[in-house]
């Protein structure tokens, strides 16, 4: 897999620079991750004649891979001005976050991370015209900076690193699970925005086919084990032709209630009745003790 890493600020020193160097090493053997810098994307305005190229080379290298990373700080409970500047860029013309996978990690000097500015970010890139497929929960949210990298910018705790490996882990899947959605993604206007050659599936040789059309077919295929109408409460039975092999259904005999020839019926109708029994409860074989009378019930008589 091939992920995209965003540092989500502009300033020269920052631990979500760190955070996202250090996830590029230590993914190395599970994926590839390109980190891209926002320092060169110029504040967002709709004066400009044509989008700035440095923002066309991140749209680029997001729509060459299979997801991108966000690593944000939390600036007054949200999210940079760089960095929203960025993806306001990535929603005016192309759209290249459209159905792409998104994971978001962060890290700040205060003891609950960056909290506010990861919700931040997820409802932004909700919105229209960018409508990204965000990880949902897995909510890497590292506080005390600081503390939490030694000498050599790695991430010291075990826990942290159990958990940060856990979200990643999860967005592999995730993103694996997702990826074909991103052939259909349009704009507003339901132009296609990324162009892939379309797979063409074929027919194997030995399948059984039992009915087929133009681009579609219904194959015959043995799931390995019996069924039988008693497991699954089918009202058919399914039978082999010898010759065929073929499946046929044949419709069961339709099974009609009735009330026992001795019963005491209380009530009935068409396709109903009331019906009175005795409960037992071992305390005494008489009718006189598994039945009350009347008077104790309520009961009326008919």
């Amino acid at each position: 897999m091939k992920y995209v890493a965003i540092v989500g600020t502009n300033a020269s020193f920052s631990y979500n620079r760190k955070l996202l160097w250090y996830m590029k090493k230590h993914f190395n053997a599970q994926a590839q991750i390109e980190v891209q810098e926002i320092t060169d994307v110029p504040l967002f305005s709709e004066d400009y004649a044509t989008t700035p190229a440095r923002v066309n080379e991140i749209a680029r290298a997001i729509e060459e891979s299979d997801g991108v990373i966000f690593s944000t700080p939390e600036y007054d409970h949200s999210i940079t001005a760089g960095l929203k500047s960025l993806i306001e860029w990535l929603s005016w013309g192309k759209h290249p976050l459209t159905n792409t996978p998104v994971m978001i990690v962060g890290t700040s000097l205060g003891q609950m991370g960056t909290v506010f500015a990861q919700q931040n970010l997820r409802e932004i890139l909700s919105s229209p015209g960018i409508d990204a497929f965000v990880l949902p929960s897995n909510q890497f949210l590292l506080g005390r900076a600081p503390k939490s990298f030694n000498e050599h910018d790695e991430l010291t705790d075990e826990r942290t690193i159990g958990f940060l490996e856990a979200c990643f882990n999860n967005f592999l899947l995730y993103s694996q699970t997702v990826k074909s959605m991103r052939d259909l993604a349009q704009d507003r206007t339901g132009k296609a925005l990324v162009k892939k050659e379309k797979t063409v599936q074929t027919l194997h040789k030995a399948a059984h086919i039992l009915e087929k059309g133009d681009g579609w077919w219904i194959e015959k295929i043995n799931l390995g084990f019996p069924i039988s109408d008693a497991e699954t409460g089918s009202s058919k039975k399914e039978t082999h032709d010898a010759k065929t092999g073929a499946s046929k259904a044949e419709h069961a005999k339709p099974v009609v209630l009735a009330p026992k020839a001795d019963a005491h019926i209380l009530d009935k109708g068409e396709g109903w009745w009331i019906e009175k029994v005795a409960l037992t409860t071992g305390a005494s074989k008489s009718e006189a003790d598994t039945e009350k009378s009347d008077s104790e019930t309520g009961a009326s008589k008919h």
